[in-house]
Parts: structure tokens; C-alpha cells; sequence
């Protein structure tokens, strides 16, 4: 192996294991390249390696060190003779990134970073010839929204970094959280501020994390080492929450100290991806520290692994110089394989694999460029002058760049520069002896159809609580949901995601959780008791299988024979004084149509059909006119019958039974008139009242007219009327036998009955309307019956000594 030389500047700053890595895969992928014979044939990748150490100053330094070729910085001057300045890799800082890409950008040289996440770098036209082998940061906060919506966790805070990339994060973050329903319920920033113990600032982010109902914590932004400060020294005061850690802050939990990691037992993180790298992991454990000339990275690794210090290494630059010097001299037998796999997996890379594909990016890249000369047999640089290197030409061929690593991986960018956004979900468990492994329970690749581009695995994730382990996920919501039957009602001056469940209203149901409106269930349908879904309504009508109904039709039958009982014995004594008196066919036909209009009623009863609506008012109307044309009939025929007592009176005419069964005639007449105009203009039909009853479909017969209905009863009052008036005015006429007086009454009973019938019926609903339409026949009709047949009954069966002509014509006292 080739002696490889980093250049560095002094520092206080132990080396980090991590970052050694990162160097170690450049060195692998770099003599990978030059021992295959399929890229870049005849041409010997070199490189040059600076140690930023995260310091802006630093980066600036080492970069026009680089682009000079002396050693030292030299702006504007290249002493690059014997070989091609073709591009730079890294930094995996966004901030160092950017500060190289200043620079370079002005001599037009590709970069390619392996670890800035920033989007400015990308987003914009500010640097065309940036490329990276990481994702661009804003192409996950799509994935941390749909994890909270995978869990139900709608309520969340934030804490990032105060810094352009923290605010970023803060605006990308809560706006996709809204998007997918969820509520930001704090944010807070941190800043170099909090580093001063004490601050105000320090106890309100305490403070508001403490009393915050919020169970899910997202951490993002750069200020890894001020949130890293913020909980070293709070650590007892913040309760357990579940953290979830973007890419840019899931190397947080790395750097924190152990008795801390407790903290994020049990949260998430965004990462990386992993990939494999074929054969480093022998490059790893056959390294000896000597193939190296300035070692001095070494000195950590191998006192921590191997308590012994490296040969000839008297006085290492750090810190721990003292310390080291009383350990025992390695015994140059150590390898890396022992090391523990916490410290040093070599077998999930993650920012080290991406070095590994931005320098065969880079290199298959120049491999494209030299066979596209056009010139015959020119493939390789050192056939022409350096002068003819144009660093700009190698921007095309990395846009066009379609290749993949031996390891199998892809190697494309797009019109910005990126890469495809594809990440590890990961969780983290902490274990008693201290130490924390992240565990991968899931993916995200951004490129994915819609509905498939999260994967997570919820039985390998060990949930975490004050409690202890927790089998299912916890819970992280402003307000319950709201259970199928409730509406969610907004709380005033509160986010969306808080609210109240309030019950959905009669004939309305939700069958879900959450529903912000309940719907309307169909007009045949009403919601159940339970309001989360719909039945059909209970159809109701006045039936015969009901106590109202089946009461009503007895009673109208009862009276029905009643009054054919009256008939016969009205017909058994139709030669007596009694049945004689007062026309004894208009009382035949009186009783007769009282006897049809009791089983009229009947027609009201049952489910309605468009037959019997068509004739039951009808034939009501028609029938009960009959019968109280009948009434004035015979009122006028008892006045006509007195008023023609004298001789050779021209009354007497008009005392024959045709006269009377014509007046019957001519009124029912025009009941009948105004009946056909009824049925011919808006006939009564079938109806379903949704509306009256909750819950219920009531069948009714609707009167299709209303003013033809009203016309109907009406015209039956004005012949009740007339009669009434007729036999008040006869009432007092000297004949025993004399109806006017029951006429009279029963007038008074068949008024009041029909006076009363309008309010009740304009008052009710459904089939207590069509009750009392009944009841008012029945009423009405027994009133007729009962004032004029029965005290007449009562003398033909019960008092026969009173029922002669002799006590007919004697005067009344």
C-alpha cells in the first residue's frame, strides 16, 4: 500500500473515529479506481487531502492551498504542472461546503459533496457545478410528515437550530405537517445564546417542553452541539417524549454523553442510506498505522482500542499528551478487526459510502470526458498539455452521468445536482450498560408512486415511556378523536387539531373517526340511536293492527249495526204514529246513509292507496251530505206539515215524498258537483311525510286541494246550518211527535263537533289527523243518531201506550 499523506492544521480537537472512516473510504475508492484497468485507463488518480475540522477559515485555507498546489494558500496562482486539478470532493458540512463552493465556483471546478444537506446549495443558480452524493434536506420533511400521520401523531413540537438552515427546516416542516393535518403545538430555537448558563431563554424552552401536551418532539437544523449543551445540563428536567431526529440532527444522539442517551430511548431518526462497499472492510483491518506518513490521526484510535501508544510518537499535538505518554508501546501487531462494531461497523456505511460514490462519480466521470475527445487515439491526459484541461468540461458529463459503483449502486444526478432521496428509518434503544444501538425499522424513498414511498415496520420498534417499554406507539393528539356518531367542533383561538366532539344531530350520523361534518342520512333513512349510521325510517300509518286504529274501526262497526238495528225496528213499526210522523222514507234513507257513513270510515284505515285516497273523502263527503240533507228535509217537511193544516191550503203539495227525496237529491247534488271538480282538478293521493315524526315515514292520503277539501266540509255545515235554523224556528210546533226539537239538538251536536274538528285537524300530524277526521264522522254521525232515533226507539220498544195518533195530536203543556 502507498504511504498517503493529510495534511492538517493543529488542533485542540480530538479526531473523530467517524470522520477517519470517511478519509479511509476516499484512500480505498481511490486505489480501487487505479487498479482497474476498465476506468480510466492510463491515468493515475492522485489526490490531495485537507482537514477542515468543521472551521470556515480552515475550509477557505485548504481550498486555495489545493487550487495552488504550494502547500500553503496562494489566491490566483496554480503551480499544477506534472498533473489535472480535476474537481473537488466534500465537505460533509453544508456550512464548509458552501465556503469551497464560493471559491470554486469562480474557475469553474466540480464539486461534489458528500454530506451537505442545505438546499440553497442546489436550489438555485448560484453554484452550477455542485453535485452531491446525499439528499437534498428539504426531500425528507415530506417523509416526517407521513410518519406522524402513520402514527396519529397530529400534535407535535419542533426544536432546530437557529440558523438559516434551522429556519428552513421550521417553514418546510410545519407547513407539510399542516398539509396532512397535523398542528405544530411549540417552536423553539437555539442559538450560541444558551450556552450561558442561566439564560431566560434556557428555562422557557424547559418550561414550555414540560407543560406541553405534545408526546412527539421533531429535531432538526445544525446546532447539534447548543441542543447537546441544552440537554446536558436539563436532562433530569425534561420529561420522556418520543424525538424524532431529521437527517441533519440524527448524528446528534452520536455525540451525546451516555448517561444522556436515555433521553432518546426509543425515537426515530432520519438517516442515510446504508450501502455495502465491497472489500473495504479487509482494507480496514489489514491498515498499520506507518503506511501513513503524518499519523497523527492514529494516535487516538490506538490508544483507545489498544491502551498503548504508536512508535516514535513521543509528542502527539492533542490534548491527551500527558496521559498517553505513560501507556506501553503498541506492539505493531494491532489490527482494527478487534475493534467493537459500535465504534467501527463495517458493515452499514452511511456518509462513508457516499464518499465511496463521489469519487467514482467523480471518476467516471473524467473516464466519459477522455473517451469523448474528438480527437483519434487522444484517451488520456498525459498525451496533452495541462493547458488544455478545461475544468468546466466535466459539468456535462457529471449531469449526463448514468454509471453505477461495483458495489452495485446508481450513479446519476439531476438537473440540480442531487441525488435520489432515499432514507433509513431508524430507531434507537438504549440498553443498561449505557451504550444505544440504532435499530432499522424502516425506509423512505421520496421517488416512490404515491402510497408507497413509506415503509415502516412497527413491530421492531421498542417503544419507550417513564413507565417502561410500551408495545404500541404513543399517543400525541391535542384532543381525542372524536368517535364515529360525533362531529369535531373547532375550540376557539386553538389550531385545528384541537376541538371538541360534539353529537351529531337528529336525521345526521359520521361513520368514522374524526368526521369535521356529519352527513345527512337519505330522506327514507334516520340516523340510529347510536348516530354512526343510518336505518330506514319506521312506516307508519293509522292501521287496524294498532290500538288507535283498531279502536276507531270497532267503534264505527258498533254503530253501524246500532244504527241497522235502528232500521229494522223503524222498519218492524213503520205503521205507527212515531215512524209515520215526519216522512217515513227520508228516515229510512236518513238512517241508511248514517249506516254508510259509520263504515265510511273505515275507508280511512290501513295503509293508503291511491284508490281509497281517490274515494274515502269523496265518499265521505257525498255519503254524510245525504244524511244531513235528509235533516233538512225532514225539518222543512215538519214546517211545511203545520203551516198547511188549513183547507184547500197550497202547502199541501209540497208534502208528497217525491218532493222530499228530490230536495234530498238536489243537495247531495251538489256535494257530488263539488267532489268531481275535486277529482278532476287535484285529486287526494298517496303520501310520505318524512318530516313530522322523527324517525318515521308516515302514509297519509294528502288532500291534493286544499281549498275543494274545506269546500266539502263546508258545504256540509251550511246545510247543517239551515237546518238548524229551520228546526230552532219549529221547535216549538203543538205535535208530540214533533222532530224539531231533537233536530235542533242534533244540529247543535253536529256543529260543535265540526267547529272543533278544524283546529284539532289543522293541529296534527300524521295519523292522529286522520283520527281525528274519523273521530269527527263518528261523533257527528252518533250525535244525528242518537238526538233523532233514539228517543224515538225508546217509545216504540219501551213506552208503546204513548205511541197512537191520539197522544200524537194532543198539545204539548
Amino acid at each position: 500500500m502507498d504511504n498517503i499523506f493529510v495534511k492538517h492544521a493543529p488542533s485542540s480537537l480530538r479526531p473523530s473515529f467517524r470522520y477517519l472512516r470517511h478519509l479511509l473510504a476516499f484512500v480505498f475508492a481511490t486505489k480501487e479506481i487505479n487498479n482497474n484497468p476498465e476506468i480510466l485507463a492510463n491515468i493515475t488518480l492522485g489526490y490531495i487531502i485537507y482537514d477542515s475540522c468543521f472551521s470556515v477559515t480552515k475550509t477557505v485555507l485548504g481550498t486555495l492551498s489545493i487550487l495552488s498546489n504550494k502547500g500553503e494558500p496562494v489566491p490566483n496562482y496554480s503551480c499544477h504542472r506534472k498533473s489535472v486539478l480535476a474537481g473537488f470532493i466534500g465537505d460533509i458540512s453544508s456550512v464548509t461546503s458552501y465556503e469551497i463552493a464560493q471559491l470554486v465556483k469562480l474557475y469553474k471546478y466540480a464539486q461534489i459533496s458528500y454530506g451537505a444537506l442545505d438546499p440553497v446549495l442546489t436550489e438555485n443558480n448560484e453554484f452550477p457545478s455542485f453535485y452531491r452524493t446525499v439528499p437534498n434536506e428539504r426531500s425528507h420533511y415530506a417523509g416526517i410528515a407521513q410518519v406522524l400521520e402513520h402514527f396519529g401523531w397530529s400534535w407535535v413540537g419542533i426544536l432546530a437550530s437557529d440558523d438559516d438552515s434551522g429556519e428552513r427546516a421550521v417553514q418546510e416542516l410545519r407547513k407539510v405537517i399542516t398539509q396532512t393535518g397535523g398542528c405544530v403545538e411549540f417552536i423553539y430555537m437555539f442559538n450560541s445564546e444558551m450556552n450561558n448558563a442561566g439564560t431566560d431563554r434556557t428555562e422557557i424552552i424547559v418550561n414550555a417542553i414540560r407543560k406541553a401536551t405534545a408526546q412527539v418532539i421533531i429535531l432538526s437544523g445544525t446546532g447539534t452541539s447548543m441542543m447537546q449543551y441544552f440537554l446536558h445540563r436539563h436532562w433530569e428536567d425534561v420529561p420522556h417524549k418520543i424525538w424524532i431526529a431529521s437527517v441533519t440532527a440524527s448524528s446528534f444522539k452520536e455525540y451525546s454523553f451516555e448517561k444522556y442517551l436515555k433521553m432518546f430511548n426509543g425515537s426515530l431518526s432520519f438517516s442515510i442510506k446504508t450501502g455495502k462497499i465491497i472489500g473495504f472492510k479487509e482494507f480496514l483491518y489489514d491498515i498499520k498505522p506507518p503506511m501513513f506518513r503524518d499519523y497523527d490521526v492514529f494516535d487516538a484510535l490506538w490508544k483507545d482500542a489498544f491502551k498503548c501508544k504508536l512508535m516514535d510518537r513521543e509528542n502527539p499535538t492533542y490534548f491527551y499528551t500527558e496521559y498517553i505518554s505513560h501507556l506501553p508501546y503498541c506492539s505493531g501487531n494491532e489490527t482494527l478487526q478487534s475493534l467493537d462494531s459500535f465504534i467501527y461497523d463495517v458493515f452499514n456505511f452511511r456518509f462513508t459510502h457516499r464518499v465511496y460514490m463521489a469519487v467514482y462519480a467523480m471518476a467516471h466521470a473524467l473516464h466519459d470526458m477522455y473517451l469523448s475527445d474528438p480527437r483519434p487515439g487522444a484517451v488520456s491526459a498525459a498525451e496533452r498539455p495541462s493547458q488544455e484541461h478545461r475544468p468546466w468540461k466535466l459539468n456535462r458529463y457529471l449531469r449526463n452521468l448514468h454509471s453505477k459503483t461495483p458495489s452495485g449502486d446508481e450513479l446519476s444526478f439531476d438537473d440540480k445536482g442531487d441525488v435520489p432521496a432515499q432514507y433509513d428509518i431508524m430507531n434507537s434503544v438504549y440498553f443498561p450498560n449505557g451504550s444505544m444501538k440504532n435499530i432499522k425499522v424502516g425506509r423512505y424513498d421520496s421517488g416512490a408512486p404515491s402510497g408507497h414511498q413509506l415503509f415502516i415496520k412497527n413491530s421492531s420498534i421498542l417503544w419507550h415511556s417513564d413507565g417502561g417499554i410500551m408495545k404500541e406507539a404513543p399517543r400525541s393528539v391535542c384532543s381525542e378523536s372524536c368517535l364515529p356518531g360525533y362531529r369535531q367542533a373547532p375550540m376557539k383561538q386553538m389550531p385545528t387539531c384541537c376541538f371538541d366532539c360534539v353529537p351529531c344531530a337528529e336525521g345526521e350520523f359520521s361513520n368514522s373517526t374524526n368526521m369535521a361534518n356529519c352527513m345527512k342520512c337519505p330522506e327514507d333513512q334516520w340516523s340510529n340511536i347510536r348516530k354512526d349510521g343510518c336505518i330506514y325510517k319506521v312506516i307508519v300509518y293509522l292501521s287496524y293492527y294498532d290500538n288507535l286504529g283498531m279502536g276507531l274501526a270497532i267503534v264505527a262497526v258498533v254503530l253501524s249495526v246500532i244504527t241497522a238495528g235502528v232500521l229494522v225496528i223503524f222498519h218492524q213499526y213503520r205503521d205507527t204514529p212515531i215512524v209515520m210522523a215526519n216522512n217515513r222514507d227520508l228516515s229510512y234513507t236518513f238512517l241508511v246513509s248514517l249506516m254508510l257513513t259509520f263504515l265510511c270510515s273505515l275507508l280511512f284505515i290501513g295503509r293508503p292507496a291511491e284508490l281509497t285516497c281517490l274515494i274515502q273523502q269523496t265518499a265521505f263527503g257525498i255519503i254524510f251530505t245525504v244524511s244531513v240533507s235528509c235533516v233538512l228535509a225532514k225539518t222543512i217537511t215538519v214546517v211545511i206539515a203545520f203551516n198547511a193544516t188549513s183547507p184547500g191550503s197550497r202547502l199541501r203539495r209540497w208534502l208528497s215524498s217525491r218532493v222530499s227525496a228530490s230536495m234530498v237529491l238536489l243537495c247531495t247534488l251538489g256535494e257530488a258537483l263539488i267532489c268531481l271538480c275535486w277529482l278532476l282538478t287535484s285529486p287526494p293521493h298517496p303520501h310520505t311525510d318524512m318530516q313530522s315524526e322523527t324517525g318515521k315515514m308516515i302514509l297519509q292520503c294528502a288532500e291534493g286541494s286544499s281549498t275543494a277539501f274545506y269546500a266539502v266540509i263546508g258545504y256540509m255545515g251550511l246545510l247543517a246550518f239551515a237546518s238548524f235554523i229551520v228546526a230552532f224556528l219549529a221547535r216549538n210546533l203543538p205535535d208530540r211527535f214533533n222532530e224539531a226539537k231533537l233536530i235542533t239538538f242534533s244540529m247543535l251536536v253536529f256543529c260543535s263537533v265540526w267547529v272543533s274538528f278544524i283546529p284539532a285537524y289543522l293541529s296534527t300530524k300524521g295519523r292522529y289527523m286522520v283520527a281525528v277526521e274519523i273521530f269527527a264522522m263518528l261523533a257527528s254521525s252518533t250525535g244525528l243518531l242518537g238526538c233523532i232515533f233514539i228517543p224515538k226507539c225508546y217509545i216504540i220498544l219501551l213506552r208503546p201506550d204513548i205511541n197512537t195518533k191520539e197522544y200524537g195530536n194532543s198539545k204539548s203543556n
